[in-house]
C-alpha cells in the first residue's frame, strides 16, 4: 500500500491538513516554554520498522520531525518524556485489546525498544503503558505535577489511538496541548486528519514542529549548559 505521505512530502501535506481544519483549529495559544514538556509517544520498533506487522510508513515519515523536537528541547532545558506500549508475554495485561489486535508489542523485546534514532538519554523518563492513553494506570500524571507543567507538546504515533487519546485525557486534566500534524503518523490520511480535526475543536492547539521549535529557540528559558 502507498504511504499518505513521505518526509519529502510531508510538509506540503501538513499545510492543506492545517488549512483543511482551520475554521476550527481557533484556540491558538503561545506555548509557555519554561512549563512546557515533549512527550513522544510510542516512537518504538514495533511501527516504525519495515518489518514490524504493526509498520507504520508514515511514522519513518515524521521521524526527523520528532528527532528535530527532541534535540531542540534538549538543548532550550525542555523535559522530554517517552511513552512504550508494551504487554506481558503471556498477556496477562492485555484485557480487550488482546482480542481487538492480532499482534502485540511484547515487554522487553527488540521491538517493545524506542527508535535507536531518538533513543531517550539516561535521565530522561520512559512511561511504559498497558492502554492508549499514557494517563490511564501510569505516573506521568505524578511526573508532570512533580515538575510543573503546563503545556503540553504531542507527537509521536498512533495519531487517532495513543496520541489521541493521551491529548483527550491530558485536556480533562486541564493541561494545554499542542498537536502537532506533521509529528504525529498514523495508518491512514484520513483517520490523520480526523483526528487533527476533532482534536482541534474540542481538545487541542494543533500547529507544526516548526512553529514549537521557533518558540523553544527563541524563549528566553535557560539551557542545560546556562
Amino acid at each position: 500500500m502507498k504511504c499518505y505521505v513521505t518526509s519529502d512530502s510531508l510538509g506540503v501535506k501538513s499545510r492543506e491538513w492545517l488549512e483543511y481544519i482551520r475554521s476550527r483549529n481557533v484556540h491558538k495559544m503561545e506555548l509557555d516554554v519554561e512549563r512546557s514538556t515533549l512527550l513522544v509517544v510510542d516512537m518504538q520498533n514495533f511501527f516504525l520498522t519495515p518489518s514490524s506487522p504493526a509498520f507504520l510508513c508514515a511514522g519513518q515519515a515524521i521521524l526527523p520531525n520528532v528527532k528535530r523536537l527532541i534535540t531542540t528541547a534538549r538543548g532550550a532545558g525542555v523535559p522530554v518524556i517517552y511513552t512504550a506500549h508494551v504487554h506481558h508475554p503471556g498477556k496477562i495485561d492485555a484485557g480487550i485489546l488482546g482480542w481487538w489486535w492480532n499482534e502485540m508489542c511484547i515487554e522487553g523485546t527488540e521491538e517493545s525498544r524506542i527508535h535507536a534514532e531518538i533513543e531517550p538519554e539516561q535521565e530522561e523518563k520512559i512511561v511504559y503503558k498497558h492502554r492508549y492513553s499514557a494517563f490511564y494506570n501510569t505516573d506521568l500524571e505524578t511526573i508532570l505535577r512533580c515538575i510543573e507543567v503546563r503545556d503540553l507538546i504531542v507527537a509521536g504515533v498512533m495519531t487517532n489511538i495513543c496520541c489521541e487519546s493521551t491529548t483527550r485525557d491530558a485536556y480533562f486534566r486541564d493541561y494545554r496541548t499542542f498537536f502537532l500534524a506533521d509529528a504525529t503518523a498514523t495508518s491512514s490520511e484520513e483517520m490523520h486528519v480526523a483526528s487533527l480535526l476533532n482534536l482541534a475543536y474540542g481538545f487541542s492547539y494543533v500547529t507544526t514542529a516548526g512553529e514549537i521549535i521557533e518558540r523553544i529557540e527563541t524563549s528566553s528559558f535557560p539551557s542545560h549548559d546556562g
